[in-house]
Formats: structure tokens, sequence, C-alpha cells
């Protein structure tokens, strides 16, 4: 087992999970009541227990694919939601993952991982393999200081951070204060809309 993936499932065996509020995240609720064609192939990685992805499949999408490292969450979601195909609950690692999608919800995901430069970086590259042709990745990043320990997750980050990532493989629609976040989270998130690039040289 790597290390990762013993980091989380011991989290979720201590159900030290304090990120868990038990309900889909507004912002990403209110972006989904919104999508209009539920044909599109949507991926959640990191997802955790995945309450976004038990709304999307609550309002009739059937594309909806969840990663974790950790079989854990995996397993709880298919508990509560039996008629998910077990073929769209992929336990791997996010970067060892293959496929194409119309739509990456990102759930602080970024946050989660060790925020060292060849990580973030390669999220973002991985990202825009995984997205076809104009490919959206949306949802939240904290807006948060890094913390120096790195024991301690989530990790942070600001606007001027992330988007030294994102900008070279996206086109920022939008990425802002989240104003509709829960109360205990709210001015500590940003939401982001990003579209792949047509090309770029990797």
């Amino acid at each position: 087992m790597s290390q990762e993936k013993e980091y989380w499932t011991q989290r979720y065996f201590d159900e030290s999970t304090g990120w868990d509020i038990g309900y889909p995240s507004t912002p990403i609720k209110e972006y989904i009541d919104q999508l209009e064609d539920k044909s599109i192939t949507i991926l959640i990685p990191g997802a955790g227990n995945a309450y976004e992805a038990e709304y999307l499949i609550q309002q009739g999408f059937s594309n909806v694919f969840v990663l974790d490292i950790s079989e854990v969450p995996l397993e709880q979601l298919h508990q509560r939601n039996p008629t998910i195909p077990k073929n769209q609950l992929i336990c791997e690692d996010f970067f060892a993952h293959k496929g194409k999608y119309d739509l990456i919800i990102e759930q602080t995901f970024f946050c989660s991982m060790l925020p060292t430069e060849e990580n973030r970086r390669e999220y973002a590259k991985h990202m825009y393999h995984l997205l076809g042709i104009n490919g959206k990745l949306v949802g939240l990043w904290f807006d948060i200081p890094l913390k120096g320990d790195l024991e301690k997750r989530p990790f942070g980050g600001d606007k001027e951070l992330y988007l030294s990532y994102l900008n070279s493989h996206f086109k920022m629609k939008s990425f802002e204060a989240s104003y509709n976040s829960i109360p205990q989270r709210l001015g500590n998130e940003l939401f982001g809309i990003f579209i792949k690039k047509e090309w770029i040289a990797i």
C-alpha cells in the first residue's frame, strides 16, 4: 500500500474527516443545478464520501465517475447508493488514472495532496489530459495560508498560486471568492471555472 493510500485510509478508519460536511457543498450544488446535458461524462477525483456525486445521480446524471485512493469512502458511497455501477467507483491514484471527461469537479482535491512543485504541476497537466475538447475543470479551492506542517491537511493556497499552475493549461472563465460557501467556510474558498485550452505543447 502506498503511503498516500495508507494515510487516507487510516483517516477514514479513524473518522478524522473534519472536511466532510455530510452533504453537497452549496457552490458545487448550485453549479450542477445549471447543467442541462445530463449525458456528459463527469469525474470527481479525490472524492471522499462524494456527496456531490450522489447529488448528480439523484438529478439524473448517469455518467458520473468517482475516484479515490482509498476503498473506504467508495464502499460507503456504494452502500448509500447501491444502484451506482461498480465500474464508476474507481480506487486508484489520480496521477495513474486514464480516461476522457467533459467535466471534472474539483472539491478542494488540489489542497489534499502534498504541496510539492512536482505534484502541483502534474495536477494541472493531468487534469488537462483527462479532459476532452472544451472540457471544464470546475469547483472549489481553499483560499487559506499554506501551512508549514506537512502532516496537517488540507493544505492552502491563494488565487495567484493556483493560477500559476492552471494558466498554462486552461482558459479561466471565472475564479473568485465563493459567495455561497457554507457559513463555516465563507471567505476561505475560491470557486473557479476553467476551460481546457485547445492545444498546448507539453
